[in-house]
């Protein structure tokens, strides 16, 4: 049995089977690939999310959608894509030599208003002699213990400056520790609020009193006293502290301060925190 090609070549019966057996045997080299459920489920929840489509916005809004995608798309493009890509470290490297380079140039700026803040200037301790070296370290191993948010080290460079100005290692003691001991981020007495001229202050005592909210964006409301004495504190909802308790003692950090009718009063905002001693001591045994 012969056919005719599309050509008008006429082929045996024979030379067709080897054809239609390649035919039945043939392997699809392309094979269909075909998402899993969970992945079609992820797709649909991605695509009819509202925030996964720019549809409806304002033309502005709109803008600004195809803005953050477009940074996106930058942002994932590398001009190296080695598996052994440095660019990482690179990145550190100039994050830290412009950090370096940034607090240089603002020492230089500061040394105006304080010398000792100019970063070529020799240290102070070096210019002390013997007796006076070993009389600050000494003195600021006694500060250490008063003032313990600062190192020795500082201490004892802070007299040394002093020192060095023409003052006897007394009166630098006295001026370091007034100097220091309401500096930002020391805990201060509660008699003391009134006098620091910052409005953010750290504070430590013990819940007097908590009074009833006056207004619903108010979440407490009440006293806290020391042995210098008391002052009124306020704990708005939106600054997310946790709740307190009569009797507690508790440390009140980044406070804000607050003048009415004379009397100052502090308020725990966003920046704020609270510590609680004795449960990191209960919890510590």
């Amino acid at each position: 049995m012969s056919t005719k090609t599309p050509f008008g070549e006429e082929v045996s019966g024979a030379e067709q089977e080897p054809n239609k057996h390649e035919e039945r045997w043939s392997v699809e080299e392309s094979p269909d690939l075909r998402p899993s459920v969970e992945q079609e489920i992820q797709a649909t929840v991605d695509t009819n999310h509202p925030d996964a489509t720019p549809s409806g916005l304002t033309l502005a809004e709109e803008e600004r959608w195809n803005a953050w995608e477009w940074e996106i798309e930058r942002t994932r493009a590398r001009f190296d894509r080695r598996q052994d890509s440095d660019r990482e470290a690179r990145s550190r490297r100039a994050a830290t030599q412009m950090s370096s380079e940034w607090q240089r140039t603002f020492a230089k700026r500061r040394a105006s208003v304080d010398p000792w803040a100019d970063p070529d200037r020799i240290d102070p301790r070096e210019q002390l002699s013997r007796a006076e070296l070993g009389a600050v370290n000494r003195e600021a191993m006694r500060l250490a213990e008063q003032l313990p948010r600062w190192s020795r080290s500082k201490l004892s460079r802070r007299l040394a400056e002093r020192v060095v100005d023409g003052n006897d290692v007394a009166s630098a003691v006295i001026g370091v520790f007034e100097e220091l001991r309401w500096a930002p981020g020391q805990v201060i007495p509660i008699a003391a609020v009134g006098e620091v001229s910052r409005r953010e202050v750290d504070i430590c005592g013990e819940i007097a009193v908590l009074w009833e909210p006056s207004h619903p964006a108010i979440a407490q409301v009440g006293l806290i006293e020391d042995e210098t004495g008391q002052t009124r504190f306020t704990a708005w909802k939106r600054s997310g502290v946790p709740s307190v308790r009569e009797g507690e003692q508790v440390v009140f950090r980044t406070v804000a301060t607050n003048w009415y009718q004379g009397r100052v009063s502090v308020a725990l905002t966003g920046r704020s925190t609270i510590a609680f001693p004795e449960r990191e001591r209960w919890w510590a045994e």
